[in-house]
């Protein structure tokens, strides 16, 4: 996640470079950075959880996306590339292209090790900025849990969570549910890995 030593580059610059590359890059205060790989549980889960969206808002005014489409907070402020976005009603887009979204309604991104932190911190309160944004979601891959937060009035948000198998994640930003059986299903879980194991 660390951006080598670089000229400043204005959003226009940034866009310029990152349309042409091979690699997803994301943008903040002038400076661009690759984004990491995923292992191979990462893309499952995002497969799966895209899938089981996707069926579920199936005929309604939503749809859902990969994260090959690009995501702006605010023109100065973070352009990034969120492993699952729900719009609902028409997109919008900026600088007349359509490959730079801005009025997500559900956003949902499944941690990894090396990008916990960067998701919990700084890139989960960048996203609390969104106008159209109702509730983003981390979905853990080491074991099955979902963290749901969900903005109330006066601009708090709220935390839910749904562990274990059994259980069904609600995000009633979409009018949706969908249970973690469906989003872990084939997902091989390292109980070494889980931060909650030893408790």
């Amino acid at each position: 996640m660390s951006a080598q030593s670089q000229p400043y580059l204005t959003p226009e610059h940034y866009l310029a470079i990152d349309r042409e590359s091979e690699f997803r890059n994301e943008y903040y205060d002038g400076r661009m950075w690759a984004m990491s790989g995923g292992s191979y549980r990462h893309a499952i889960v995002i497969a799966h959880l895209s899938r089981a969206l996707g069926n579920a808002l199936d005929g309604g005014p939503c749809g859902v996306t990969s994260s090959d489409v690009r995501v702006r907070i605010a023109p100065e402020g973070l352009y990034t590339y969120p492993d699952i976005v729900v719009v609902c009603g028409e997109p919008r887009f900026a600088d007349g292209r359509t490959d730079t979204l801005l009025n997500p309604k559900l956003i949902a991104e499944v941690l990894s090790h090396s990008t916990e932190g960067y998701d919990r911190g700084f890139k989960s309160a960048q996203y609390r900025m969104v106008e159209s944004l109702e509730e983003y979601a981390f979905v853990w891959q080491t074991e099955p849990r979902v963290e749901v937060f969900r903005r109330q009035p006066g601009g708090h948000w709220l935390l839910s969570e749904s562990i274990g198998l059994d259980s069904v994640c609600t995000l009633e930003s979409v009018n949706a549910s969908v249970t973690l059986a469906e989003i872990y299903d084939k997902v091989a879980f390292d109980p070494a890995e889980s931060p909650t194991s030893g408790r």
